[in-house]
């Protein structure tokens, strides 16, 4: 499957394939039960699959805001969970060091929106041989991405691909431009973060809001001009997620949603 992120091209390609998985690792059982149910479903439509968690928080926005239940016992978990199920893995770093350490135990390295200009950590995810995926800052028009991808080619590493997570709009709110997508596949596959493009940053309480009443909206969107791959944050219990529950998919809605987008992907090949 792993062969299937380098190669991807969504004009040959059968299906989109799915980055998803919890905000963050929360614990062993709720991990393997979010992967379990999310293969048996990718699986049911022939949906190449990514078991995604963050290890660690560190864009928060507040000091006393949630960021791990531990950086080893999280890499470790989602290392079981890549092993149990015999599928890719990903999770994001933020810190040069992360890269080595973190490509111990997953498949694909994914950099924060916020942190795609930084040289540094993008090189050291390089040189680690890993896919890399690289989330397209809110402030970054999507040409600047092929500099942020040339960072990853130039240092020997050739398996990259670009996450679009929508622009801001204003101070509280963001905005998917879909034009951006055919433009940035020029230079990578591109995965359209339905969950994050929902997001409603900088609210007062210090807490970020969202708009997970639109998933389903984005996403359709987001096939039909044909991006490669989806990525979606999901729980059992959004309303009790240690991270952006605001703008998580409720894990018993992806089935439905998937069935949907796989027949607009049909109908436009």
């Amino acid at each position: 499957m792993i062969q299937y992120l380098e190669n991807i091209h969504h004009k040959n390609s059968k299906n989109f394939f799915l980055i998803a998985g919890p905000c963050i690792i929360e614990g062993e059982d709720m991990a393997l039960r979010i992967a379990e149910k999310v293969l048996e479903i990718t699986n049911k439509y022939e949906i190449p699959y990514i078991f995604k968690g963050s290890f660690k928080k560190a864009n928060r926005s507040r000091v006393d805001s949630f960021t791990t239940i531990g950086e080893e016992k999280s890499l470790e978990i989602l290392k079981k969970v890549g092993e149990t199920f015999n599928i890719p893995t990903t999770t994001d770093i933020h810190e040069n060091h992360h890269a080595e350490w973190a490509a111990n135990y997953v498949d694909v390295l994914q950099i924060p929106a916020f942190l795609v200009r930084q040289t540094d950590l993008l090189v050291a995810a390089a040189k680690t041989g890993k896919c890399v995926s690289l989330k397209k800052g809110q402030f970054l028009s999507p040409e600047a991405m092929k500099f942020a991808v040339e960072k990853i080619t130039d240092s020997g590493n050739e398996k990259v691909a670009i996450i679009e997570r929508g622009n801001s709009f204003g101070y509280t709110d963001m905005v998917v431009d879909f034009r951006g997508i055919p433009t940035m596949q020029n230079y990578a596959p591109v995965i359209l973060d339905i969950t994050h493009s929902l997001q409603q940053p900088n609210q007062t309480s210090g807490v970020t809001g969202g708009r997970p009443e639109l998933i389903e909206t984005i996403a359709k969107a987001g096939i039909a001009v044909g991006t490669d791959g989806l990525f979606i944050e999901t729980h059992p219990n959004p309303k009790v997620a240690l991270s952006d529950g605001a703008n998580m998919l409720q894990l018993d809605q992806l089935e439905n949603l998937l069935a949907k987008l796989t027949r607009i992907r049909e109908a436009i090949l």
